[in-house]
């Protein structure tokens, strides 16, 4: 990849280029595992199979260890932590916790083997766990003999890359930095400040920032900085540097407050957020607070780097602390990355993927450039932008709903996926943002790294308006995507939207925020004459449990946050069906189902609800338990629930003991509790 070209007058001169171009052919790699020494394969435990283990180590280490060289590689544990349980929790918070500490538990259940191994060797390393692996410098015989470990799943290489994708100035900066009393027109072309005018301007958000670091101290960002309250700077938990072995860099190793030593950094974070309360209006979401790592070296990153970040955001700790005092809590809601790995310079396609899975699985919605290697197609070529756990933006000229000549596109063939990329587009040319130069300074570039915070921030727009998204990554992107202005492309292999060239099309916060949303959802239970009672139903994660007796017929209410006035509903999974026809009222759609039986999940899917304003949701699934007798929703009928319904004979039913009024006659007596007993047994999957 090129290096970010400049004409600043105030910046060094151009960066070299970088690019170390992999030229095995498969006889060379056979050759060099030829030579791997013996005792790789006689340590106790090890595989018997020399190329099982050989085929453990990426090409990149081979080239970088031959003649007796040291390289920086990853060492990939095969046991990593199972992160499916957090899809069944509904808050971000509950999502965090658990991801950091199935990670952290993992890492430090598995790792000490092999910790030990390197120490007794004195060969240098540094541990992770938002993947479970280890960073080593270490040669060829190091190599081997890990690779040679059932522990471990793979090796890679950790070369440095050019991080940035190619960026284009397009306006010089001036002795006097330019003031405007307007928004950026990128911004205003998002629709962005309609939304603020409704109130809406990010506030509650968190974005964080992986990039060449920031200029905390510029009018544009610092009265956003999450660490600024004011007065003091508070950069613990705020800022990390993952640049530990630089030389000559500006901001040295280990800066303890956020120093931005190349510029991009300040550009990307003054788009996302930017606002210095004087008319230089750069920001979507200047009601937002952001943090930021420095993950690149005057444009320069590696592997390592970016998982440091990764792992920095998902549980923040302190300025020269420990990843073990990181706090979850303070996770950001979203990320802006505008840097690539690229595959060309050695950074394998997988390497940082469980990395970005974490981050999402934890409720981090991560947005990425697509790359600047366009106009050809499948340029979405290095991670992140090539994951399907990513938000991949693609530029557009800004003003204009054209694609810039530089955007890459789809496919990505880069894994084998295929998959379409990228997701969204947003303005990318001529983007006046913050710079480092100064406190005061602001310069225009271009490039798919600019797009890229607009759609960060946009996201943090509509958090701030809608925040029953806060936990749902995937409905905050189906939000963005169904909302945008839908552009059509018949190239790269697709057609209609979405597409290889923009994907669902521009951006548009005005038409998220007017979106219409499902927001609630209960099972509502009428107890004779004790009233009418709901159970909650929710619309992610496990589905709630069900146990009334009604003979099969349910009601569930639906809730929007607009009124609605039509829409269909259907059983798509399960034993039921949808008796008449839904009713509407204000905000809310009611639904009858009858045939339902015992001991299920039932699904019912809303389908073409639309509301006053004419907008449609799209096809939406609410899942119930359904289990006679589980008065305390555990999804299994045991001696607790007959006993809790045994404690509340003959009291009065109420919004805290309906549940066991299993009969729903609005009384709880020993029938209730003779037909608990019948289902005791039952359970859920």
């Amino acid at each position: 990849m090129n290096a970010i070209k400049t004409r600043l007058t105030s910046t060094p001169g151009p960066l070299r280029r970088t690019v170390s171009m992999l030229l095995f052919s498969a006889a060379a790699a056979a050759a060099l595992w030829a030579i791997v020494p013996p005792r790789a394969l006689s340590q106790p435990h090890a595989p018997q199979d020399r190329n099982l283990a050989l085929s453990k180590i990426a090409p990149w280490v081979l080239q970088h260890t031959a003649d007796g060289k040291e390289a920086e590689f990853l060492v990939v544990l095969t046991d990593q932590a199972d992160l499916s349980g957090a899809e069944r929790l509904t808050t971000k918070q509950e999502k965090g916790r658990y991801v950091r500490d199935a990670l952290w538990n993992k890492a430090q259940a598995t790792q000490g083997p092999l910790l030990t191994w390197l120490r007794e060797r004195n060969i240098e390393h540094r541990s992770y766990y938002i993947v479970n692996l280890i960073w080593v410098r270490g040669n060829r015989d190091n190599a081997s003999e890990v690779a040679a470990r059932p522990d471990v799943l793979r090796i890679e290489g950790n070369p440095q890359v050019r991080g940035i994708p190619d960026i284009r100035p397009v306006m010089e900066e001036t002795s006097q930095p330019q003031r405007v009393t307007t928004v950026e027109p990128g911004i205003a072309y998002t629709h962005a400040p309609l939304v603020w005018a409704e109130g809406f301007t990010g506030q509650g958000v968190v974005v964080g920032g992986a990039d060449t670091g920031y200029r905390w101290t510029h009018t544009a960002l610092k009265p956003h900085y999450r660490g600024w309250d004011g007065t003091t700077g508070h950069h613990d938990y705020n800022w990390h540097d993952s640049i530990h072995d630089s030389s000559g860099n500006p901001c040295g190793n280990d800066s303890p407050f956020p120093c931005d030593d190349y510029g991009h950094g300040s550009h990307t974070m003054g788009t996302a957020i930017g606002d210095d309360g004087a008319g230089n209006q750069v920001g979507m979401a200047p009601g937002a607070k952001w943090i930021g790592c420095r993950n690149m070296d005057q444009g320069n990153g590696t592997p390592a780097r970016y998982l440091e970040c990764f792992q920095f955001f998902l549980a923040p700790y302190p300025v020269n602390g420990n990843p073990n005092q990181g706090d979850p809590t303070l996770a950001p809601d979203v990320t802006t990355n505008s840097w690539i790995c690229p595959s060309t310079e050695g950074c394998s396609a997988n390497t940082l993927q469980m990395g970005v899975e974490a981050q999402l699985a934890a409720g981090i919605n991560m947005v990425a450039a697509a790359g600047n290697s366009g106009p050809s197609c499948s340029t979405v070529s290095d991670p992140p932008a090539i994951y399907a756990a990513v938000y991949t933006v693609g530029a557009l000229n800004t003003g204009t709903d054209t694609i810039a000549d530089f955007s890459s596109r789809g496919p990505v063939t880069a894994d084998g996926s295929n998959r379409r990329k990228p997701d969204i587009s947003a303005p990318g040319v001529n983007n006046r943002s913050a710079w480092n130069t100064s406190d005061t300074a602001y310069v225009s570039i271009s490039g798919t790294s600019m797009a890229t915070p607009h759609v960060a921030g946009g996201t943090a727009v509509l958090l701030s308006a809608r925040p029953i998204l806060h936990h749902d990554v995937a409905m905050q992107r189906t939000v963005l995507s169904n909302s945008a202005f839908h552009l059509n492309s018949s190239l790269c292999g697709s057609s209609g939207y979405p597409n290889n060239t923009f994907g669902y099309g521009r951006i548009d916060v005005q038409a998220a925020y007017q979106y219409l949303l499902l927001t609630g959802a209960v099972s509502r239970k009428t107890q004779g004459g004790a009233g009418t009672f709901d159970i909650n139903l929710p619309l992610s994660g496990e589905p709630g449990v069900e146990c009334r007796n009604g003979g099969g017929n349910y009601t569930e209410v639906f809730t929007f946050d607009n009124n609605v006035v039509s829409g269909s509903a259907a059983v798509t999974g399960g034993t039921g069906s949808v008796s008449g026809s839904p009713v509407f009222s204000g905000n809310t759609m009611t639904v009858n189902l009858i045939g339902v039986t015992d001991v299920q999940q039932i699904t019912v899917t809303l389908s073409g609800v639309t509301d006053v304003f004419s907008q449609v949701l799209p096809s939406t699934p609410v899942s119930m338990n359904v289990l006679i007798g589980d008065v305390n929703g555990n999804k299994v009928v045991n001696a607790s629930d007959v006993a809790l319904v045994k404690s509340q004979v003959g009291q009065a039913v109420s919004g805290s003991n309906f549940r066991e009024d299993v009969n729903a006659d609005g009384s709880v007596s020993s029938s209730d509790v003779a037909l608990t007993k019948l289902h005791v047994g039952d359970g859920l999957p």
